[in-house]
Protein backbone atom coordinates (compact mmCIF):
# COMPACT_ATOMS: atom_id res chain seq x y z
CA UNK A 1 0.00 0.00 0.00
CA UNK A 2 1.35 3.40 -0.92
CA UNK A 3 -1.24 5.70 1.53
CA UNK A 4 -0.05 9.54 1.54
CA UNK A 5 -0.21 11.28 4.50
CA UNK A 6 1.55 12.67 7.39
CA UNK A 7 3.54 9.71 9.53
CA UNK A 8 3.08 10.62 13.73
CA UNK A 9 7.04 11.49 13.86
CA UNK A 10 6.43 14.74 11.29
CA UNK A 11 2.83 15.82 13.16
CA UNK A 12 5.47 15.60 16.25
CA UNK A 13 7.77 17.75 14.63
CA UNK A 14 5.38 20.20 13.52
CA UNK A 15 3.75 20.59 16.69
CA UNK A 16 7.16 21.51 18.34
CA UNK A 17 8.15 23.73 16.10
CA UNK A 18 4.62 25.50 16.37
CA UNK A 19 5.30 25.45 20.31
CA UNK A 20 8.74 27.19 20.04
CA UNK A 21 7.36 29.87 18.32
CA UNK A 22 4.58 30.34 20.54
CA UNK A 23 6.40 30.15 23.31
CA UNK A 24 9.06 32.63 21.59
CA UNK A 25 6.22 35.31 20.91
CA UNK A 26 4.13 35.42 23.24
CA UNK A 27 6.30 37.13 26.03
CA UNK A 28 7.21 39.54 22.87
CA UNK A 29 3.48 40.73 22.70
CA UNK A 30 2.95 41.28 26.42
CA UNK A 31 6.04 43.04 27.11
CA UNK A 32 4.76 46.09 24.92
CA UNK A 33 1.60 46.02 26.26
CA UNK A 34 2.51 48.92 28.71
CA UNK A 35 3.86 50.56 25.90
CA UNK A 36 0.69 50.57 23.65
CA UNK A 37 -1.13 51.61 26.96
CA UNK A 38 1.18 55.19 27.24
CA UNK A 39 1.39 55.93 23.29
CA UNK A 40 -2.44 55.81 23.83
CA UNK A 41 -2.42 58.10 26.66
CA UNK A 42 0.14 60.66 24.97
CA UNK A 43 -2.27 61.01 22.09
CA UNK A 44 -5.83 60.83 23.99
CA UNK A 45 -3.90 64.17 25.97
CA UNK A 46 -2.52 65.65 23.18
CA UNK A 47 -6.81 65.13 21.51
CA UNK A 48 -7.79 66.46 24.70
CA UNK A 49 -5.76 69.63 24.89
CA UNK A 50 -6.20 70.43 21.37
CA UNK A 51 -10.05 70.63 22.49
CA UNK A 52 -9.13 72.30 25.66
CA UNK A 53 -8.23 75.45 23.23
CA UNK A 54 -11.29 75.19 21.18
CA UNK A 55 -13.23 75.54 24.33
CA UNK A 56 -10.97 78.65 25.08
CA UNK A 57 -11.08 80.55 21.80
CA UNK A 58 -14.98 79.56 21.89
CA UNK A 59 -16.15 80.56 25.55
CA UNK A 60 -12.35 82.69 26.37
CA UNK A 61 -12.43 80.68 29.80
CA UNK A 62 -10.34 77.70 30.48
CA UNK A 63 -12.59 74.32 30.63
CA UNK A 64 -12.65 71.53 33.58
CA UNK A 65 -12.99 67.78 32.15
CA UNK A 66 -17.10 67.93 33.31
CA UNK A 67 -17.73 70.84 30.82
CA UNK A 68 -15.75 69.33 28.17
CA UNK A 69 -18.01 66.41 28.58
CA UNK A 70 -21.39 67.55 28.86
CA UNK A 71 -20.16 69.87 25.22
CA UNK A 72 -19.62 66.95 23.54
CA UNK A 73 -16.01 68.28 23.03
CA UNK A 74 -14.76 64.48 24.37
CA UNK A 75 -15.90 61.61 25.12
CA UNK A 76 -13.45 60.42 27.97
CA UNK A 77 -11.36 61.51 30.46
CA UNK A 78 -9.69 57.96 31.30
CA UNK A 79 -6.37 56.82 29.43
CA UNK A 80 -6.17 52.91 28.57
CA UNK A 81 -4.08 52.46 31.88
CA UNK A 82 -7.23 53.63 33.84
CA UNK A 83 -5.79 57.09 35.10
CA UNK A 84 -7.77 59.87 34.55
CA UNK A 85 -6.68 63.20 33.02
CA UNK A 86 -6.27 66.61 34.72
CA UNK A 87 -6.38 70.24 33.28
CA UNK A 88 -4.59 73.16 35.08
CA UNK A 89 -7.07 75.80 35.72
CA UNK A 90 -4.63 78.50 35.26
CA UNK A 91 -2.38 77.29 32.24
CA UNK A 92 -4.86 74.94 30.52
CA UNK A 93 -2.42 72.34 30.02
CA UNK A 94 -3.78 69.06 30.18
CA UNK A 95 -1.58 66.15 31.93
CA UNK A 96 -2.50 62.36 33.54
CA UNK A 97 -3.23 61.82 36.98
CA UNK A 98 -0.73 59.79 39.21
CA UNK A 99 -4.01 58.17 41.30
CA UNK A 100 -6.94 56.28 38.30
Amino acid sequence: MNEKGFTLIEMIIVLFVISILLLITIPNITSHNAVIKDKGCDALIKMVQAQVQVYEIEKETIPTLAELKTGNYITTDRCPGGNSLVIDSITGKVSESATP
